[in-house]
């Protein structure tokens, strides 16, 4: 018998184990938000004991199992980036059959590298490797700021209070980088903010938020940002740039008369013959770009889930 939200947290997670981390955060974070919250009105509301009051309130919820199976029917079936169960659907979604995994995709490799085109999430991927050079210079100046006005101030009383700012909005900017990963990339992060318990003071919810060390890899997420939106936004931008200048290369030398480069005083130019392979060239190379941009987002994406998702 379940005694505690404690145990029935524990309980969840065990039933969870091989779900993706996201996925696990989310479903306990929902958890403990309606059970503490139910508890604490059942007991206000009534002369009832702890216990009697939460055998209650997960009759009406769901056992660990049931809502365990709810949130693995949801993952398996709506992989939209703010689906999450609601809470007066659980058991009808444990009872509802798990969609079976995705068939990996066996269309011919010539089909696949020309359709990526009409693919969202190649699109999509590419929009947030261009983004992250704003995001991450917004990441980086307020991590560093945070970082270093709150080392000042900690010989003063107001050091901490600025510190425990700076913390939780890195815990709040690492939930909306989720979010943005998830809808751009499809890589599957948080959808909710963790529980924070009520009956719990500001000195033990700083305790908490300062020990935790995913608290630190959002912060370091957030330093690391814009290095990395640098190097993605130079990096593509010239690829993009280069494969248009290919596909341009007979508008600009036979139209406008600008050879390939000049020595001296003589401008070298494409042969005519070389010219459709040029073009064709620059072509491909933007197919290949997509497709390596898929592979950039997908790479960031994990990274992303391993600093900003609790163990």
């Amino acid at each position: 018998m379940i005694n505690s939200i404690e145990k029935y947290l524990a309980e969840l997670k065990r039933e969870l184990a091989g779900s993706d981390r996201a996925t696990v955060q989310d479903a306990l974070a929902d958890a403990e938000e309606y059970l503490r919250t139910a508890l604490d009105n059942a007991i206000k509301d009534s002369p009832t004991s702890e216990a009697d009051a939460l055998a209650a309130i997960i009759e009406k919820y769901g056992t660990p199992g049931e809502i365990a199976a709810a949130y693995k029917a949801v993952e398996s079936s709506s992989p939209l980036a703010f689906a999450r169960p609601a809470r007066n659907e659980v058991k009808a979604a444990a009872a509802a059959p798990v969609a079976a995994t995705p068939v990996p995709d066996t269309r011919p490799f010539y089909v696949r590298f020309f359709g990526v085109f009409a693919e969202p999430r190649a699109w999509g991927a590419l929009i947030y490797l261009l983004l992250t050079l704003g995001t991450g210079i917004a990441y980086f100046t307020w991590a560093v700021t945070g970082l270093s006005v709150s080392a000042g101030l900690l010989v003063l009383i107001v050091g901490l209070p600025i510190l425990a700012l700076f913390l939780f909005s890195a815990r709040g900017i690492a939930l909306l980088e989720g979010r943005l990963v998830e809808a751009l990339t499809g890589i599957r992060m948080p959808r909710r903010p963790l529980f924070t318990r009520r009956d719990v003071g500001w000195w033990q919810k700083f305790k908490n938020v300062f020990t935790e060390r995913h608290t630190w890899t959002a912060v370091l997420y957030m330093i690391l940002q814009m290095p990395l939106g640098i190097i993605y936004f130079t990096v593509f931008i010239t690829l993009i740039s280069f494969a248009g200048y290919l596909i341009m290369k007979p508008v600009t030398e036979l139209v406008w008369d600008m050879p390939t480069f000049v020595i001296g005083n003589y401008g070298y130019y494409t042969p005519v013959w070389l010219m459709p392979l040029v073009v064709i060239a620059g072509i491909l190379l933007l197919f290949a770009i997509m497709h390596l941009a898929k592979y950039t987002a997908s790479l960031h994406g994990m990274m992303a889930k391993s600093m900003l998702v609790r163990e």
